[in-house]
């Protein structure tokens, strides 16, 4: 999550002083500047900052490690040329951090706390009984217009529903070889009379095709009635390496940048273990572009329209990056499977 704005935060460093800084919660730096009244107008400034760095520990050395203080120069400021320097560092909350001008000029930080919980939706427990919306893991489906009891065992979601809730919906899978061999030997058993008996095989063949005509009758009055095809898409990539598939177009408002988009989710990892999801009652809301979600999802949701379908596949360095954070590893590349059921 990249963290949700809740107050502004400034400060003034003077030429020649040291200025530490160990925030009450977490700040996000925006802006580095010159002022207004310069000591020299043609000398360069520069930010230097101090830090403890993070430090990769032996799991096998039971012996602490103490934190590196490290120094790095964030930016270099020169009137009449470059006057403020746009970033965006993060400086970790109880973390011990001192600021130092390196030139004459006195140099103002612009930013904001952020509310970094990483508890908030989409990466939290978000499911809840007792909404209208809510709807079965099966309504994400490019088969939602079906009645499920009618879908083929090539649903998307079978694997996810067995995974969240305990057992696959055997309903929906071919017979076993078992089975069909029983249903075999109907084709040679008749009836007192002696006249053969219709197959169970038989039977089934023709329930069979009654489902696929019926399945196709809907999609042609979807056609005639203007409908834009569920066909996937193929795989595209975007901003950031964000990997994105439409697997179902919806036919509503387009999502936009600045919308406040409604959104149901089932949030993994690459070995198929499901992290968070988002499938019954409140469907999780947020601001299109603010930053108050993940980059991937930023990027990612845009372009979707109201009832689509899309799998967002997210690089670790538009989502949690190095760190992580619960049950999400560093480095990791999660896959979402998204519907948009609302915006405004």
């Amino acid at each position: 999550m990249v963290g949700v704005e809740v107050g502004v935060w400034s400060c003034t460093i003077a030429p020649k002083k040291k200025c530490p800084v160990e925030p009450p919660a977490a700040i996000r730096i925006t802006n580095i500047a010159l002022g207004d009244v310069l000591a020299d107008s043609s000398a360069r400034t520069t930010l230097k900052l101090t830090y403890n760095a993070l430090i990769a520990i032996d799991e096998d050395d039971d012996e602490p490690v103490a934190p590196k203080e490290t120094s790095t120069f964030v930016c270099a400021l020169t009137p009449g040329k470059i006057e403020q320097f746009t970033t965006n560092l993060v400086l970790e909350e109880k973390e011990e951090y001192v600021f130092e001008v390196v030139g004459p000029n006195t140099v103002y930080l612009t930013g904001n706390y952020i509310d970094q919980d990483m508890d908030r939706p989409p990466f939290g427990d978000s499911d809840s009984e007792g909404s209208e919306e809510a709807f079965d893991l099966e309504d994400v489906s490019s088969d939602v217009e079906m009645d499920p009891n009618e879908l083929d065992d090539d649903m998307r979601f079978e694997e996810i529903d067995e995974a969240i809730h305990g057992s696959s919906a055997q309903s929906l899978k071919r017979p076993r070889e078992s089975d069909a061999g029983e249903a075999g030997k109907s084709k040679k058993q008749k009836a007192e009379s002696g006249k053969p008996v219709k197959a169970a095989a038989t039977e089934a063949g023709d329930k069979q095709d009654k489902k696929k005509d019926k399945k196709e009758k809907k999609k042609e009055g979807a056609k005639a009635d203007g409908e834009k095809p569920t066909e996937k898409k193929a795989e595209r990539e975007i901003a950031g390496g964000v990997k994105i598939q439409d697997t179902k177009i919806g036919t509503g408002p387009l999502a936009k940048k600045g919308n406040t988009v409604s959104m149901r989710y089932i949030g993994k990892l690459q070995s198929g273990k499901i992290f968070d999801s988002n499938t019954k009652g409140k469907p999780f809301t947020f601001h299109l572009g603010k930053g108050e979600v993940i980059k991937g999802w930023d990027e990612g949701i845009v372009g979707m329209n109201v009832g689509g379908e899309r799998i967002l596949t997210i690089p670790a360095a538009m989502a949690y990056g190095k760190r992580g954070t619960d049950g999400i590893p560093g480095n990791s590349t999660l896959i979402f499977e998204v519907k948009l059921t609302d915006l405004k």
